[in-house]
Parts: C-alpha cells; sequence; structure tokens
C-alpha cells in the first residue's frame, strides 16, 4: 500500500505527463495503480486504504483482550504468547507482538482517564513536593517546591532532610513569604502527612492534623501514583531541578556550603516570580501582591512548634540535652525547660540550633556544630553560678565530723595529703590526721601545712615522716647562733695548764 506522501507523488507526475504509463516510469509504480488513484481523485473519493487482512491471531483475539484487562494493559507480549502457545497458537513470536501492540493501544484509549480543567481561585490552592537536591559536600540536599496554583508563584527552599520537623518548618517559611495561607494545601502521601491507607482512605498523621489546625489549613493528598492531581508543583519541581542541581547542561558548578545552595534557591525564586508566565501573561510577583495575598488568610505570628524542630526537656541537674545520639549544652537558666532542636544545613556545614519558646516568642538560645552519636558539645558559658561540672574519680573533701574539719583546716596541703594518701590507701589514715592536728597546735598551721604539702608531693605517708619533715623544717628555719672567736671569747682558757707536769729546775747554778 502506498503512503499518502506517495499518492500524491503519483498523481502529480499524472499532471505533469497525462499519461498514466508515464506517470508510472516518473513514480516509479505501474500504470494501473496511476490509473486507480487519478479515477478515485476524480470520482471525489478519499484516498483508498488498506483492506485488513485475516491474521493468525484473529481467532485468539478475545483471549488476549482478557489478558491484557486482567493485567490492567502491563502484562508483557512474550508472557501472552507462553499462554497461546499452550492453547496452541502456531504463529510466531512477532505476529503476538504486534496483536498485543495493538490492543492494549486499544484498552488504554478505552480507559484514559479525561480530566476536567481545573478552575483555581485566588488564595484557594498550595502544592508543594519534593526533588532530589544537589549533593553538598558528599551529602545529600532536597528541595521542596511550593506552587501557588492561582498566580502560579512559586517557592523554593533547600532542606537537609524530610522529616517532619523540618517540612513543617518549610511551609511555614513559604507562608511568610506568601504574606498568608491559603485553604488548602496538596501534597502526596508522605508519612508526615499520611500514616497508612484504609479501604482507601488515607489516615492522617497527628502532626500534621495539629499543623493544620494551628495555621487554619486543609491538608490533603491526591491519589497515590498519580501525578496528574497536582501537575501543576510536578512540572516546577522538574523546572527547579534543571535550573539547580549541577548537570552537563546548565553549567553550574558544585556547591560549595549549604548557604550557597539557599542562595541560589532565592535567586532563583525571584527570576522566576518576576517573568511573566506562559498561562496568565503576566508576573506570578504581581499577580500575587496585587489580586491573591488580599485572598489568603492570615497566619500567627509565632511559627509551629513542631517547625521550630523537635522538643527536649532540659534535666533539672545538669543544662545539657540529647538529639540524635549526641548531647549539646544549653544556658542554664534553662534548667527543666522545654526547649527545640533542628538541624540546619549539610555536611560539615551542619549546624544544631536550640531555640526556647519564651514569653516574647521563640528565641535562638544555642547553637552547635552537628557531632556524630556519642559525642559532647559544651560551651564554658553555659555553665556558670551554682552549677559544677563532675568529672568521674575526681573528688573534693568534704569534712563531715569534727576531727574531718579541724585537720581540712589546717590547710590547702593538708586535703591534698588527704586525697594522696587516700589514693594508695595509706592504713590508719585517722590517726595521723589527729597526729597532724595535734602537732599543728605545737607548731604552727603554716609550719604542720607545708609539712603536709611535701609529704603528699613525695608521698611520704608513714608514720614518722610527717614529725621528720616537720623536725627539718624547724630546723632550717632557726636564726643561726653567732659564736665569738678564741681571742674575743670570755671563756678562761686552758694557757695554764700548758706546763702541767713538766720538770722543775733545781736552783743550782
Amino acid at each position: 500500500m502506498k503512503s499518502d506522501g506517495e499518492i500524491m507523488e503519483i498523481l502529480a507526475a499524472y499532471d505533469r505527463t497525462g499519461s498514466f504509463r508515464a506517470a508510472a516510469e516518473l513514480a516509479g509504480c505501474s500504470h494501473h495503480t496511476v490509473a486507480k488513484h487519478v479515477k478515485a481523485r476524480n470520482s471525489g473519493a478519499p484516498i483508498p486504504g488498506m483492506k485488513p487482512r485475516t491474521k493468525i491471531t484473529d481467532e485468539y483475539r478475545v483471549i488476549i483482550e482478557q489478558l491484557i484487562g486482567e493485567s490492567s494493559g502491563l502484562i508483557r507480549a512474550d508472557k501472552v504468547h507462553e499462554k497461546l502457545i499452550s492453547m496452541g497458537y502456531t504463529g510466531s513470536e512477532r505476529s503476538t507482538r504486534r496483536s498485543v501492540a495493538e490492543l492494549k493501544r486499544s484498552y488504554r484509549l478505552g480507559n484514559q482517564r479525561n480530566h476536567l480543567p481545573w478552575v483555581t481561585e485566588p488564595g484557594l490552592w498550595l502544592q508543594y513536593d519534593f526533588g532530589d537536591g544537589p549533593v553538598v559536600n558528599g551529602v545529600k540536599t532536597v528541595l521542596f517546591v511550593a506552587w501557588l496554583a492561582w498566580s502560579r508563584f512559586r517557592v523554593v527552599l533547600a532542606l537537609p532532610d524530610r522529616q517532619g520537623p523540618t517540612v513543617f518548618a518549610a511551609l511555614d517559611r513559604t507562608f511568610r513569604l506568601l504574606g498568608g495561607a491559603p485553604t488548602y494545601v496538596l501534597t502526596d502521601n508522605e508519612k508526615t502527612v499520611t500514616v497508612m491507607h484504609v479501604a482507601g482512605i488515607p489516615v492522617r498523621n497527628r502532626s500534621a492534623v495539629t499543623f493544620a489546625r494551628y495555621y487554619s489549613v486543609s491538608v490533603l493528598t491526591c491519589e497515590p501514583r498519580d501525578p496528574a492531581t497536582k501537575g501543576g508543583v510536578e512540572n516546577a519541581v522538574k523546572i527547579a531541578k534543571a535550573d539547580l542541581v549541577p548537570t552537563e547542561t546548565n553549567l553550574r558548578p558544585a556547591y560549595n556550603s549549604f548557604e550557597e545552595l539557599e542562595e541560589a534557591c532565592d535567586q532563583f525564586m525571584a527570576q522566576v516570580n518576576q517573568k511573566k508566565h506562559r498561562s496568565t501573561g503576566q508576573a506570578p510577583m504581581d499577580l500575587l501582591t496585587a489580586t491573591e495575598q488580599g485572598a489568603l488568610h492570615r497566619i500567627p505570628d509565632e511559627p509551629f512548634t513542631l517547625a521550630l524542630g523537635e522538643s527536649r526537656k532540659v534535666p533539672m541537674n545538669t543544662s545539657m540535652i540529647s538529639y540524635e545520639n549526641a548531647r549539646y549544652s544549653v544556658p542554664g537558666r534553662l534548667l527543666g525547660e522545654t526547649v527545640w532542636v533542628r538541624t540546619v544545613g549539610v555536611g560539615l556545614q551542619a549546624t544544631v540550633v536550640i531555640v526556647h519558646q519564651g514569653v516574647d516568642g521563640p528565641e535562638q538560645v544555642a547553637s552547635h556544630l552537628k557531632l556524630g552519636p556519642g559525642m559532647v558539645a559544651v560551651k564554658s558559658e553555659h555553665f556558670s553560678g551554682n552549677q559544677e561540672q563532675k568529672i568521674p574519680g575526681v573528688k573534693e573533701p568534704k569534712p563531715r565530723t569534727q576531727a574531718e574539719r579541724d585537720f581540712c583546716a589546717i590547710g590547702a596541703g593538708a586535703t591534698t595529703w588527704l586525697c594522696e594518701a587516700a589514693a594508695v590507701g595509706t592504713d590508719r589514715i585517722l590517726v595521723k590526721m589527729a597526729e597532724a592536728v595535734s602537732l599543728a597546735k605545737l607548731h604552727g598551721t603554716a609550719a604542720v601545712d607545708r609539712a603536709l604539702g611535701l609529704a603528699a608531693t613525695h608521698h611520704r605517708f608513714g608514720y614518722e615522716d610527717l614529725r621528720s619533715i616537720l623536725a627539718c623544717e624547724v630546723v632550717g628555719n632557726q636564726p643561726v647562733k653567732h659564736q665569738g672567736s678564741e681571742q674575743s671569747s670570755l671563756t678562761q682558757g686552758t694557757r695554764s695548764w700548758a706546763d702541767f707536769g713538766a720538770t722543775e729546775p733545781t736552783g743550782e747554778q
């Protein structure tokens, strides 16, 4: 059968030559073919089509239609061919594939949904969805895209994840960028919104219900696996990813930090919202500020608490909270208070932000670099006043009896001696402490305190060690006595005894 183009060439050749054979020679076909098409044109009949031929699959047509219907048009042709072979089919697999393709087209045509046009109103619908964001410092990010249906205004935010507090914080920021909240918010069946389906009815997440009540909006979800119900935001996600995610087509360089990605999102929003939309012929920013913003209802001045992050209760005995298996310090004035924690940024630049809801509204009270499990982040300014840091194994003497108080009152050397002597298991330590108190009354607390300090330094905890050290200290501190020489001394000498026992003179001359 000739195609439409070939038939037009045959008729054109006949018009130039006026001969069936000459036209056939020019067109490369039989002169009978030329005569047939010329006759059909002169009689005003349409171009003849090919008569349907009998196929080997015709007697199995009902079976193939049944298999396609049972599988909702998803069964493969090779599986159909296997079933037909078992029923005595002798045709080729190619014939089966052609028949299956033809019947699948008919099935889709008969089951195709015919969507009514969606006529929106100002301030009525907001749709949001997520897209895979760029990788920043080896960590994946998420693009949050919200689309205001009437004005086509788009909000694109960079998120570290798709958890509930993060999503609620993004929605809160979206409402504030729009200048209010719409009546309906439509999204996918995320776990943050829908926890399960029962008989096709979505069961809402309690946090989403509380969020919707707080902002006076209705959070709705589309049909599962049916993106056609929110095609506007789906297209907005596709455009945002094509511009913001670095690829070979947009030649965008990789982001060095999460802050760079956030800045790129702001620039993208300013660009697309100030450009004329092909459907409305106006810029979304102009439609929002001129008309739709007045139809949005006011939102609370303070954000929803879950938008601030996950709640944590600060213990009464330490200003430390636990978040994702790590511990972070908060100001000591928040003992016993409730704070909210969330992560901002990704990778090495990820920061843990801690917010407290006070009388004047939410206030950021602390921020730390995000740590791994089991790690601790402490800021010294968070521990002041009566708060002290306890180090295991390090204790200070706290005397309870009068004897203990008397010994510790000697001085720092005494407390050092007690800690060191206790650490090495000194025996009869109470007796030695009482002896030190007695020596302090005799020689003074200063000398005994120095002696105890020396004993602790050199680990001398014996029975006579303190007395020995104290004796050296006392002798070394005595003043030096000046002695007179032999010439100036008043002591009687031994000169008169020098000649004792010598021979006396006889007196003879």
